[in-house]
């Protein structure tokens, strides 16, 4: 039998001893802490030299390799000097192959476990592989070296910041105590300066005792990769909650199953009759042993299924309402509205309470926001937003979406959602589908308020050629047969009307680039630009009893326009009522459980499972639109009563408009429509209208 003792200047109650096979032969293992006493730890070596096959310096290192540098520390080479016979192991070879192996692993097993996650490595000089191997998964990176070493109120954030702290840092602590460099002795209080840093991280990276020294008491979700944590610790981990356990050092044995890396090189020193190891041995013993990482999920809790919703502020007045900024609306409109275009995305809430009334799935939501106004958004060049857009899903997938939608402007710039979503690791969705379904169903309704038909009459989509406008085209085609198209540029328009007239053979189109001579005959006018300070429909040539339909935002038609035409009524695009106790933990600017339907596109993906890129680009598939119908009917979306202008229209409001639209009509000499001389008090009516 091979013995092996691990002499180190750790706890001594965390001594242990216990018997194990590698590579077929047994080994004897025996750890002896010397609780921070250089000079016992010296006397302990040379009470062990020439009586075991190989000695482990356990926490001691004599050289650090930090990049293409190696660093020595000399109380810890004047420690391993002691022993003159029996071979010494740092650890050091072993741990830059097993750590970055184990990274490798995980993600193996687990495609996406670190991708853009909050990652705190305690020691980057002592765990350098690992810090780098983390680094190449885009993580935000924190590397507490300058906290622990010198107790400065800053870390370093990248693997070439570690670089040059370790050029001028260990020269200097080079002949400091080692305990300047790791958390040795019987110490066992809390040290609070890392606790911000551990709150803000998602995964801790790091040997075991700073884990203990530093890491909170509350490590609710955490994941922590780590070297040889006891059984009891580990149970410790469980009960504050530490969601999943990464060891870096492969399980060897029911009675103690991890072992730090200067004890496992030591075994293998001892089983191979080795003085020295080199890498090629090292990788040979790895294969030959089969050593895996050993993944734990110590908490088995349920965790709800989560998307991500994109917003951002529709003009200054919406940054102001925000607490964080409100200081801002004493400064330049203008001034306020180019900086904050350049502020990261931020997160705003948690939604929750969202809750299938088909299936009874519950799910959570993640509100984040751009800075940028429309306006900002559509004098930038796209690459500007693709930026912000992609960084917000990265910081979607780190907080467990695993679907991310497009709202307002961020789901038309550019090719609408088609970079984003081959950058983003996660599905994206620009919500168009369901955009498309509502609205149409709400421009339904509100024809059939005004007394109108919906399968006969006239309807002009502005904005024909955009990814709303164009199927709000082929759909009111296939359900009014007379369509007027209208769009700024006459190439696309053609190409439109070739596709509707081969897929609705029969239906008339027309197509123009202005909608003036057309919105005067139309029953229905539905608005979908992206135009900022532009008239988009002159309402005073309306149609009486006409329905505008404004899917555009900001609107294309404003509350004073309309007061203009008051027998003309303007709808908002349908908004939906999701199903459950519904809390968005933030002011969407419409009523409690009513969210515009880009968003409820995103959470009916959510709650049917469907974890995938969906509505993208600006040919929106026809199938989807009415697949999400089908689905907000499964689920239990409903749309919302109609709403002008932030209020919901009322029954004594489609009246009122009802009568001046029969007067404007008998004061222009037009034949009024079947039905209009009596304004029925019974009509059909959307569900919510009363709120």
């Amino acid at each position: 039998m091979k013995e092996v003792v691990s002499i180190t200047l750790g706890r001594s109650s965390r001594d242990y001893e216990f018997t194990t096979t590698l590579l077929g032969e047994e080994v004897h293992v025996r750890r002896i802490g010397a609780d921070g006493d250089v000079a016992r730890v010296k006397a302990l070596i040379r009470e062990y030299d020439g009586k075991v096959d190989a000695i482990a310096l356990g926490g001691v290192v004599p050289a650090f390799k930090v990049g293409r540098s190696t660093y020595p520390h000399y109380e810890a080479q004047e420690i391993a000097s002691q022993a003159k016979i029996s071979p010494t192991a740092d650890g050091v070879l072993l741990k830059g192959t097993l750590e970055r192996w184990t990274v490798a692993r995980a993600v193996a097993k687990e495609p996406g476990r670190f991708n853009y996650r909050r990652v705190l490595v305690f020691s980057g000089v002592e765990r350098y592989p690992l810090a780098e191997a983390l680094s190449t998964f885009n993580v935000e990176l924190r590397i507490a070296d300058p906290k622990i070493h010198f107790g400065l109120p800053v870390t370093l954030s990248s693997i070439s910041q570690l670089d040059r702290y370790a050029k001028y840092a260990m020269p200097y602590l080079a002949d400091k105590p080692y305990r300047r460099l790791h958390p040795i002795g019987k110490g066992t209080s809390h040290d609070p300066r890392l606790e911000k840093d551990c709150k803000w991280a998602d995964v801790l990276a790091g040997d075991f005792s700073f884990i203990r020294r530093y890491a909170p008491q509350d490590l609710k979700g955490r994941t922590i990769l780590t070297d040889d944590p006891s059984p009891e610790e580990i149970k410790d981990l469980k009960a504050r909650g530490v969601h999943t356990l990464i060891t870096l050092t492969p399980k060897i044995s029911e009675e103690r199953p991890f072992v730090s890396d200067d004890i496992l090189e030591a075994m293998i020193m001892a089983v191979k009759g080795l003085r020295t190891l080199d890498e090629a041995a090292v990788l040979a013993i790895i294969s030959e042993a089969n050593w895996e990482p050993n993944i734990q999920r110590l908490t088995e809790d349920h965790e709800l299924d989560k998307f991500a919703f994109v917003i951002h502020p529709l003009s200054t007045r919406f940054i102001y309402n925000e607490p964080r900024f409100r200081i801002f609306k004493h400064f330049p409109q203008r001034l306020v509205e180019r900086v904050a275009a350049h502020m990261p995305p931020m997160y705003l809430s948690r939604m929750t309470g969202i809750k299938s009334e088909g299936t009874g799935k519950e799910i959570e939501g993640i509100l984040l926001t751009l800075g940028a106004t429309p306006r900002e958004l559509m004098r930038r060049p796209t690459s500007f937003t693709y930026r912000r857009l992609i960084k917000a899903a990265r910081i979607s997938e780190r907080m467990g979406a695993k679907l991310m939608g497009l709202g307002a402007f961020t789901s038309v710039v550019g090719d609408a959602g088609i970079t984003v979503a081959q950058k983003a690791a996660i599905g994206i969705t620009s919500g168009n589908s369901l955009t498309v379904a509502a609205t149409l169903e709400a421009a339904k309704q509100a024809v059939k308020l005004m007394g109108g038909r919906v399968d006969s009459g006239t309807a002009v989509v502005i904005g024909a050629t955009g990814s709303i406008g164009a199927v709000c085209c082929r759909l009111l085609a296939q359900a009014v047969g007379d369509v007027i198209c209208i769009a700024p540029r006459p190439e696309r328009l053609l190409a439109l009307k070739k596709q509707i007239e081969q897929e609705t053979p029969g239906a008339k189109v027309t197509i123009a680039t202005n909608a003036d001579a057309y919105v005067g005959r139309a029953d229905l006018i539905v608005t979908t630009t992206t135009a900022l300070n532009t008239k988009i429909v002159d309402i005073e040539k309306l149609k009486p009893g006409a329905v505008v339909c404004d899917v555009a935002r900001p609107p294309d038609i404003t509350e004073d326009e309309a007061a203009k035409r008051p027998d003309v009524l303007v709808i908002e695009s349908g908004e939906i009522t999701l199903p459950g106790n519904v809390d968005f933990g933030f002011d969407i600017g419409l009523p409690p459980g009513t969210a515009y339907a880009c968003l409820s596109e995103t959470a009916l993906l959510a709650l049917e499972g469907k974890f995938e890129d969906y509505t993208l680009g600006r040919n929106i598939d026809m199938d989807r639109v009415k697949e999400m119908y089908h689905l907000s009917k499964k689920h239990g979306l409903k749309l919302a009563g109609l709403r002008s202008f932030d209020h919901y229209v009322t029954p004594e409001m489609i009246a009122e408009k009802r009568r001046l639209a029969d007067e404007r009509r008998r004061n222009l000499g037009h034949p009024l429509d079947a039905g209009d001389e009596e304004i029925h008090s019974e009509m059909p009516f959307a569900v919510g209208a009363g709120r």
